[in-house]
């Protein structure tokens, strides 16, 4: 007998037994995670709300899982990456705004002055926001910011900012929607910005992003309809009207949230207050070697009293530094 054919069965149970670990941890869900408290409560909530005939089980209509964007999604220092876009926009505007040159806090972004910006408060960066995100169509703000993204890169790690995604949160994205969730943004930023590239880079389509939004007008040009843009807010998206929001446009309460700093408190008291099996989750930044750590004395992404009601309550306070084996998607290649 041909002796190849002898040892064909044990170069299959050699190769079985050497990459057996490598196919389980493809099969098992959320491999950039590390087996840890964080993880097995993802995963045990997730098997009681979908097996049918448990006492926790929730029907697919009921599954809606929220997320907030900023530092709970994507990295948010060393500035929300939206105030980013904002001060490039002024800059690259500048040409058609002579007066900005005299103008603060224009004249402040111009010359790069960070002190000066810095000490113009809400309401300067409030004058920043509406001459760099109103006054136009959506369309046209959409055009402008996936311009800027597809160049932009973070002043410190020189990635495109839509790499600067966590991948910890990519995949638990993708499980939640294999397990028959719905999932939302819900975010402080502005609504259409973070619909420009969301649906690309999260696979969450724009009518499941939630944010702050401005007023719109409906005009009729020479034969063209478009929606202009108001500088006036319609809604700020953040802390207590998370929920408000919530209500508004989804119209059932989650089962299902995570944010990561004070502002996502109240959007986690909302959950939290809702019958049957709940999970609320904190992403915590621990981790200074591979992104930042901060929470309680942060200017961005203050973790403050959302922590402390996490931990009276036992919600899920994921430890970057320990619960994530990698940060970025590049970190898995």
């Amino acid at each position: 007998m041909n002796q190849s054919v002898l040892t064909r069965p044990f170069l299959r149970w050699l190769w079985l037994v050497l990459c057996w670990p490598l196919l389980v941890q493809a099969a098992e869900p959320l491999p950039s995670w590390q087996d840890g408290p964080s993880r097995r409560a993802i995963v045990e909530f997730v098997r009681t709300v979908t097996a049918k005939g448990s006492k926790g089980y929730v029907a697919p209509a009921a599954r809606i899982a929220v997320f907030d964007n900023d530092g709970t999604l994507w990295s948010e220092q060393p500035l929300y990456f939206q105030m980013l876009f904002a001060l490039a926009e002024v800059k690259r505007l500048a040409p058609q705004h002579p007066e900005w040159t005299t103008q603060q806090p224009f004249k402040a972004v111009l010359e790069n002055d960070i002190q000066t910006l810095a000490g113009s408060g809400n309401e300067g960066w409030l004058k920043i926001v509406y001459a760099t995100h109103t006054g136009i169509s959506t369309q046209a703000f959409l055009t402008n910011v996936r311009s800027w993204m597809a160049k932009a890169v973070h002043p410190k790690t020189h990635k495109p900012y839509t790499e600067m995604v966590y991948q910890p949160m990519l995949e638990l994205l993708a499980y939640l929607r294999a397990n028959g969730f719905k999932t939302y943004i819900v975010s402080g930023g502005e609504v259409e910005f973070m619909r420009a590239w969301a649906e690309k880079v999260y696979g969450i389509p724009p009518e499941q992003v939630i944010g702050t939004t401005f007023f719109g007008e409906y005009q009729y040009n020479k034969g063209k309809p478009v929606v202009m843009r108001l500088p006036k807010l319609a809604q700020n998206d953040d802390g207590p009207g998370k929920p408000v929001s919530i209500d508004a446009v989804i119209g059932r309460r989650p089962i299902f949230a995570f944010g990561n700093s004070d502002g996502d408190q109240q959007m986690l008291q909302w959950t939290a207050a809702g019958t049957g099996k709940r999970f609320m989750g904190l992403v915590h930044h621990t981790d200074a070697q591979r992104e930042w750590a901060y929470d309680r004395d942060s200017k961005v992404g203050k973790l403050d009293k959302a922590l402390d009601q996490a931990l009276a309550e036992h919600w899920t306070v994921v430890d970057m530094a320990k619960e994530w084996r990698h940060i970025f998607p590049a970190d898995t290649q």
